[in-house]
């Protein structure tokens, strides 16, 4: 017998289905993802602090959990959320089920519920405040209480992800190397990774294992500091170059952020992606709006407004910059998204200083915008020399 489970939002529809994850009781928004593939790396996107995801993808879990292909040290999402947890897992590097890592983890999931209803009601009205419940609670009683649940906006939710501590990534060079091709080489074989010809700092306001691997894959050391690390401490490393990591939360409410990067914007190359986009854009002095239910999937179309060509893009974030919110011409937006024309790059018309709002580094894919770590690595040895 599966345990039963019930999730209610906040516009009085409640879905109920069974359990499987943990037991108990979460409280968070809720949006969707329309990744066919990658669970684990959703799970383990620092990003979805705070939130529950709901997959669009009928089947998940179809090959299982490995660690190799976790995004962080965690799962952060709330709760998960999907049509149907696949019974079986076929693929030889799985180690666990899909249902033993949440349950193990200590994340409430549900399946067997309408997920295309679901999607349609958050796509028509926007993301949702909802309660995902194992216990015995009414119907009435849950969509009372969905109306409390705190609202992401104005949350900084970055403290709750970033590192507490400075450290180096991938000092031996073990963990950023790709697997090269079975059929060009022996199993188990990978890329040799370049010498590390720049130094670079990374706030970490949610970063990913695999930004990670593609900077150091450029020949960058990478330093990564905690989110609230000052200006001048970041200076003092004498760095080439500082990158600006995805994360959670209301990019507004990072103010500690915004000050800290405008400092740094004077002295050296600065690249962001995700909410480091939306920093940068505040550290340039432009505004940050809440979209009505984001975007969130491996699918996302963007044209770059300089060369006219359109690439398909890897998203997850629920904010977006205010292209017309700049005082100075010094701000070019440089990419849009074809589905509703938001800002999705930015770059200074003066200084080596740009972002995106897609994750270019994505996987497991797309791989379209990935040259943008070549683009920073340009900008930092032209900023040297």
């Amino acid at each position: 017998m599966m345990n039963k489970a019930k999730l209610a939002l906040e516009n009085g529809s409640v879905f109920e289905g069974h359990s499987v994850g943990a037991e108990g009781t979460v409280e968070a928004e809720v949006c969707f993802n329309t990744s066919m593939t990658g669970y684990q790396e959703i799970l383990t996107d620092p990003s979805y602090h705070g939130q529950m995801v709901a997959m669009t993808y009928p089947h998940i879990g179809n090959y299982g959990v490995n660690p190799d292909d976790a995004e962080s040290y965690q799962p952060h999402v709330s709760g998960f959320i999907m049509r149907e947890l696949s019974p079986r897992v076929s693929n030889f590097r799985s180690l666990e089920s899909l249902g033993v890592y949440l349950e193990r983890n200590g994340i409430p999931a549900i399946a067997g519920i309408d997920t295309r209803q679901l999607t349609k009601q958050l796509r028509v009205e926007g993301a949702l405040k909802g309660i995902l419940t194992t216990e015995e609670c009414s119907d009435e009683d849950l969509i009372k209480r969905t109306r409390g649940v705190q609202s992401i906006v104005g949350q900084d939710y970055v403290q709750k992800v970033t590192t507490k501590e400075i450290y180096e990534w991938d000092p031996e060079g073990d963990d950023s190397p790709e697997w090269l091709d079975n059929d060009q080489v022996e199993d188990g074989m990978k890329k040799p990774l370049p010498p590390i010809e720049h130094r670079i700092v990374a706030y970490d306001f949610g970063i990913k294992y695999n930004i990670l691997r593609r900077l150091r894959e450029q020949g960058f050391g990478v330093t990564v500091v905690p989110a609230q690390t000052e200006a001048k401490e970041v200076l003092a490393m004498k760095p080439d170059g500082v990158f600006l990591s995805n994360g959670p939360g209301d990019p507004s409410a990072v103010h500690y952020a915004h000050e800290s990067v405008r400092e740094i914007m004077e002295a050296v190359p600065v690249f962001g992606i995700c909410l480091g986009h939306q920093i940068l854009a505040h550290a340039l002095g432009g505004k940050t709006f809440k979209l009505k239910f984001g975007h969130r999937g491996g699918n996302q179309p963007v044209k770059d407004l300089r060369d006219g060509l359109v690439k398909i893009t890897s998203q997850n974030h629920g904010f977006a910059v205010d292209a017309d919110s700049f005082e100075e011409d010094s701000v070019e937006v440089t990419h849009i998204n074809l589905n509703d024309g938001t800002c999705e790059g930015l770059s200074h018309r003066k200084k080596p200083v740009f972002s995106v709002q897609y994750h270019p580094e994505a996987a497991p894919g797309p791989h379209d915008a990935a040259y943008f770590f070549e683009q920073f690595k340009a900008q930092v040895v032209a900023f040297k020399n």
